[in-house]
């Protein structure tokens, strides 16, 4: 393998791993409802 194919093999990973990262935090982040059910009875929080 040369040093091309090398090249694209780093920079393919290096954006498979931005993508995951970019992805995950989204995901992290993502705006939603929040319900617990407990002894002390019904939470509903927004996150």
């Amino acid at each position: 393998m040369n040093r091309n194919g090398l090249y694209l093999i780093i920079a393919v990973l290096a954006a498979v791993a931005i993508g995951l990262g970019i992805y995950i935090y989204r995901e992290e982040n993502k705006p939603g409802i929040e319900i617990r059910i407990g002894q002390d009875g019904v939470s509903v929080e927004e996150n």
